[in-house]
């Protein structure tokens, strides 16, 4: 395989890489630092065979899409695209220090906030469908949050997990009731706004205490609070992203006491149907602590 990989990659770039490194982080298959001789990195992202019944097609191709939309229409730092089908995903290589410190946070907090800027005549969703983890990520334009929150993220997803055998049947009803209420909790945002969708330190590259990019997105469009749940599910983020977030985007009362856990019942969800295990336990306990 590497000496394919070596060769597609000299043939797209007029280059032929020095040797190839294997990076760490790769949920739909191999990733590989290539390096070249001029200096000029790239990342090479491989998709893996599929191996189990339940294992997801590739999504690197929608991937590179996905990229290549915050390249081209937002400010938000992103690898280049060089080259994205669903066997191949190449792009620039973004040097990371992995240090999510004060500064960083709240160069990450400006970074994000300036990314819920970009709003959509459309409603929420987005333009294709996208992906998660390499999960799909169905888009269909709604004009109603809740309803697209129910219906394209927390019983797509808990349909999914149930199918692949991860997630129980009665877990799956009492999720059902509670999507029956959302309305209890969630008011219809006052715009849609564009979100990354995955943003846990993972998918965060840093150098010398600034953001140096953004990768694997799980674009659409959003209450923007699905978002800021997201980033502290894995305890990405604390006060230094959330007070230079508010600076530019208030955050209303309610989201941390209430709002941020139902959100992340979404993340959840999405472990499970990839990990099962305990996220199963944790989604079950969200529902419990919402009367369900």
């Amino acid at each position: 395989m590497t000496a394919a990989l070596t060769a597609r990659i000299a043939h797209l770039t007029g280059q032929r890489p020095v040797r190839l490194s294997a990076l760490s982080g790769g949920c739909v298959g191999d990733v590989y630092r290539v390096h070249m001789a001029s200096g000029s990195d790239f990342v090479a992202k491989i998709a893996a065979p599929i191996a189990a019944p339940n294992a997801p097609p590739s999504t690197l191709g929608v991937e590179g899409k996905m990229l290549h939309h915050l390249h081209h229409h937002t400010d938000l730092p992103v690898p280049t695209v060089i080259h994205a089908d669903d066997a191949l995903l190449l792009m620039t290589f973004v040097p990371n220090d992995g240090a999510l410190n004060r500064a960083s946070q709240q160069d990450a907090a400006r970074h994000i906030a300036d990314l819920h800027r970009h709003t959509s005549p459309n409603g929420f969703g987005f333009a294709h469908d996208t992906t998660i983890g390499g999960l799909p990520q169905t888009n269909p334009w709604t004009q109603n949050w809740c309803d697209f929150f129910r219906d394209q993220r927390l019983m797509a997803m808990g349909h999914m997990a149930e199918r692949a055998g991860q997630l129980r049947g009665a877990t799956l009803l009492r999720l059902e009731h509670l999507c029956d209420h959302l309305t209890r909790w969630i008011d219809q945002p006052a715009r849609p706004a564009l979100i990354h969708g995955d943003l846990w330190g993972g998918n965060i590259l840093t150098k010398d205490a600034h953001i140096s990019g953004f990768i694997d997105p799980a674009l659409y469009f959003a209450d923007p609070e699905i978002e800021l749940a997201f980033s502290t599910l894995f305890n990405t983020f604390d006060r230094n992203f959330f007070d230079r977030y508010q600076d530019v985007h208030p955050i209303a009362a309610g989201f941390f006491e209430q709002r941020r856990d139902l959100y992340n019942l979404y993340p959840l969800l999405v472990h499970v149907r990839l990990f099962g295990g305990a996220y199963g336990t944790a989604v079950e306990r969200t529902l419990k602590q919402f009367g369900f």
